[in-house]
């Protein structure tokens, strides 16, 4: 099992956070990731591993961004089981248990800390608008998913080694989570969300969250996953629209033409065509991505099933039964 802590500027909390997830899990490998900290994280993180006489490593990652760093950690760690967490002591690494076991039994590909159906989030999180902004998050990405999350962008996961292997990380800052979220429910991962406890940063520790920056990044990396996702609604949508505004602009012309067989508002008349042209177009491309969607929801069922296969024959080829592999 590999715990992995993306860090920038956590000097205060580092050393914390490793020590309560060391007494949960003694054996896991740390992989601290230092973004860029200008402070004393690294070194806090080393000074840590050589307290707890812990396995692990502490990477640095120059291109800023939480993703980044998260997809700098899941190259280079090799493990059955990934533990996420946020190296600023707010998630309780005691309730580790019970998020792993899920995984460990081979019932869930990621299970996700619910800081919200609890209350502490709003009770511990002074920081404004964030319970909004979390709220709206959540509402967007399960009416894109069609799926009820409870807590969409929590940073406290458990991940299975074969959804960490299939997951490709392409974004880059805090929009991680509500990515990866989507992605689960699209390639119809199995996501367990179990309610933890959460408590506010220690005093002196800084959120690294701007509120209104990085919510304009998530809700724009939803409208992008909303187009790559479900193209021929997307495009539907957008060819309505078209549609509509050609009636509405036409409408004055055609009304001319029957009443006086004359044409003057030639300009109106190129307008609704023009996008009426462009409705047909938009929906044209809804089908043609959307028939590519389905394609790649293929390809990536064949991944699935092909992990599954092997792992299926590394268990049997080491005398297990090939029904679970965690036994």
């Amino acid at each position: 099992m590999a715990v992995i802590l993306p860090a920038y500027n956590e000097e205060q909390t580092i050393g914390r956070t490793m020590r309560e997830f060391h007494s949960v899990a003694p054996d896991a490998f740390f992989c601290v990731v230092d973004n860029n900290s200008t402070d004393r994280t690294a070194d806090n993180a080393r000074d840590m591993l050589r307290e707890l006489q812990a396995e692990g490593v502490v990477l640095r990652e120059e291109r800023q961004g939480k993703g980044n760093a998260v997809r700098r950690a899941l190259t280079d760690v090799d493990a059955d089981v990934y533990v996420l967490a946020d190296a600023d002591c707010t998630y309780p690494a005691g309730q580790l248990p019970e998020l792993l076991a899920p995984v460990m039994e081979g019932t869930a590909d990621m299970v996700c800390g619910d800081r919200l159906s609890g209350g502490d989030y709003f009770k511990e999180n002074r920081r404004l608008f964030h319970g909004f902004g979390n709220r709206l998050v959540q509402g967007l990405v399960n009416r894109v998913s069609g799926r009820r999350f409870k807590d969409i962008m929590t940073g406290y996961r458990v991940m299975s080694r074969d959804f960490v292997r299939i997951y490709p990380i392409i974004t880059e800052g805090f929009q991680l989570e509500t990515d990866m979220t989507l992605f689960a429910a699209q390639a119809r991962m199995r996501v367990l969300e179990i309610p933890i406890r959460y408590r506010d940063r220690p005093v002196g520790s800084v959120s690294k969250l701007h509120t209104f920056r990085d919510g304009v990044r998530i809700l724009w990396s939803i409208f992008t996953l909303f187009r790559y996702c479900s193209p021929l609604t997307f495009f539907s949508l957008v060819a309505a629209l078209f549609a509509l505004c050609s009636l509405l602009s036409g409408g004055v012309v055609i009304g001319e033409w029957l009443q006086t067989r004359y044409i003057t508002h030639v300009p109106l008349a190129i307008l609704a065509v023009s996008l009426g042209i462009l409705a047909a177009i938009s929906l044209g491309t809804g089908f043609v991505l959307d028939a590519f969607t389905h394609q790649r929801r293929l390809d990536l069922e064949i991944r699935i099933q092909s992990n599954a296969t092997r792992r299926f024959t590394a268990t049997r080829n080491k005398g297990g039964n090939g029904r679970n592999t965690t036994e």
